[in-house]
């Protein structure tokens, strides 16, 4: 299988991590990049219960922040690289810059490092992600940053996916193959000229 980036977004329990999973045992040796720390019980249930889904055979590299500086370098060898998920890679950068005024541009950057990692890998990489855009206005400052910049990393991904795919319920959209692609004048789409 040629190289591919492969955007898997939907609510929560829309069934996204198990679509992502499905897509990654038909891509060779696969690396889980688990973005996810376990500050309580209930998450360390979430976590274990993540490790006991994935096949045996996969390796896994936890990193909860640096993911540009960490994932290059651990991608040697590997065909596919299933990263679950940048909303908690988010959620975490954006809690260790609390109080931070660049704490939003610092996290856009990272993401765009990431991507160019991704560009410099040899391997398909599979990028889970929330929709965090179709609910409540948060009630928090914090809370509405953090929907800015979720929802700003998710355009940026989905721009440069060569597949997207949403998640409804268990149903999974192929978005790009239905025609959708990046809105012009958009902050990650193309001109403003070419809208009708």
């Amino acid at each position: 299988m040629p190289k591919q980036l492969i955007f898997v977004l939907g609510g929560a329990r829309s069934g996204k991590s198990t679509f992502a999973e499905q897509l990654a045992r038909e891509g060779g040796r696969v690396l889980y990049v688990a973005t996810a720390e376990a500050f309580d019980d209930e998450m360390s249930q979430r976590i274990d219960m993540h490790r006991r889904q994935r096949p045996a055979e996969w390796d896994t590299l936890e990193e909860p922040l640096a993911l540009p500086s960490a994932v290059g370098p651990a991608l040697e060898g590997y065909d596919t690289c299933l990263l679950d998920c940048l909303t908690l890679w988010i959620s975490n950068m954006l809690l260790a810059g609390e109080g931070s005024p660049n704490a939003e541009q610092e996290i856009l950057t990272a993401a765009s490092e990431l991507l160019e990692v991704y560009e410099s890998s040899s391997a398909t990489w599979i990028v889970v992600s929330n929709e965090v855009g179709l609910s409540l206005v948060p009630s928090s400052p914090l809370g509405r940053k953090f929907r800015d910049v979720q929802g700003r990393v998710n355009q940026m991904f989905a721009a440069r996916a060569d597949r997207a795919y949403m998640l409804i319920a268990g149903l999974a959209m192929d978005l790009k193959a239905m025609g959708a692609a990046p809105f012009a004048g958009g902050p990650f789409g193309g001109d403003r000229t070419s809208l009708p």
